[in-house]
């Protein structure tokens, strides 16, 4: 019990606490949500948001956030498809790692803009989510192949997007160990640790001698390179691919992250927090349909969550201010 609440923090425990008692008020209203193919459905369907909030969670750490990954993670699933188009023999390995080399070719990019020309992250990823899904539509016009089935990709393809092992799905397992590795590197490497000093404080940071240009670029490359796996999964998990893939899905990543209470002013919070918003807001959105909520309400739940964990942190924030403005009068009285 004790290393169970050593792992999780106030934010993370009140998440794993909202997501009890969604379940349970679903359950009751339609037992079928907790049967064993709805539980596979849920993980399998949050796994992929929780590989995109893994990567975001890196960059806003820093003070930093990537508007572009829903654009990227389109791009990379396009790709996958036109290589089975050029190849339908095309082993499943190397679709996985061009998909993850192109994510991590447009992080780079954006990470160039940031980190070298000192371009504002919220600038930089605003104009590049549409030049990225300019580019696929682009592609999509050129070949003249708008929609690609999943009789045109190879069986073993989507067999590894639906595919699971002792009844857990590959996309879960897969988003697990990348959870394991990010949360090992942020608490164990000096450069995860770095990553929280730059975001608390960028200047200190630097004085200090960290190269937060060198770790905010290395922040994106890696961030990008999830969400090229993440587009990877999507064309091999759901089979049908068109340049629209990932539209909108910026919203419920950054979502994610700060309800998983990574401060969106950075230098705090865990990738574990991260993925448990991702759980949290997939099932939300899983759970509405069966509470008879109209659809156009679903789509606010997402952004109405965004607005109350900002709004949380900042009253955090201001109370710990206070709180250490006080501290201060009281020593020098």
């Amino acid at each position: 019990m004790n290393r169970i609440r050593a792992l999780l923090s106030g934010r993370e425990l009140s998440i794993v606490l909202a997501l009890f008692a969604v379940v349970v008020v679903t359950t009751v209203v339609n037992p079928a949500f907790l049967n064993a193919q709805g539980i596979h459905d849920l993980f399998l369907n949050a796994s992929i948001i929780a590989l995109l909030a893994i990567g975001q969670t890196l960059l806003v750490i820093t003070r930093n956030i990537d508007l572009s990954v829903g654009s990227v993670m389109g791009l990379t699933a396009y790709m996958s498809g036109q290589m089975f188009i050029a190849d339908h023999e095309t082993p499943t390995i190397v679709v996985v790692l061009a998909g993850m080399a192109l994510g991590a070719a447009c992080g780079a990019f954006n990470g160039a803009l940031v980190a070298i020309a000192k371009v504002p992250a919220l600038v930089v990823t605003l104009g590049t989510l549409y030049v990225f899904r300019g580019i696929d539509y682009g592609w999509a016009s050129a070949t003249g192949v708008h929609q690609i089935n999943a009789d045109q990709m190879s069986s073993g393809f989507l067999s590894f997007g639906s595919g699971s092992i002792l009844g857990v799905p590959h996309l879960t397992l897969i988003a697990l160990a990348a959870l394991a590795i990010a949360a090992y590197a942020l608490h164990n490497w000096r450069s995860g640790r770095e990553l929280y000093a730059i975001g608390s404080n960028p200047q200190a940071a630097r004085l200090a001698g960290i190269p937060a240009g060198r770790r905010v670029f290395t922040a994106f490359v890696i961030s990008g390179a999830l969400v090229g796996l993440a587009g990877v999964l999507h064309a091999s998990y759901f089979g049908t691919i068109n340049a629209s893939v990932g539209t909108n899905r910026e919203l419920a990543v950054v979502a994610a992250v700060v309800v998983g209470g990574v401060a969106i002013f950075g230098g705090s919070g865990t990738v574990l927090g991260a993925v448990l918003g991702a759980l949290l807001l997939t099932t939300i959105t899983s759970a509405l349909p069966i509470l008879g909520v109209p659809a156009f309400w679903q789509r606010a739940v997402d952004g109405a969550a965004l607005l109350l964990a900002i709004s949380l942190d900042r009253a955090v924030m201001v109370r710990m201010a206070e709180r250490l403005r006080k501290e201060r009068s009281l020593r020098r009285a």
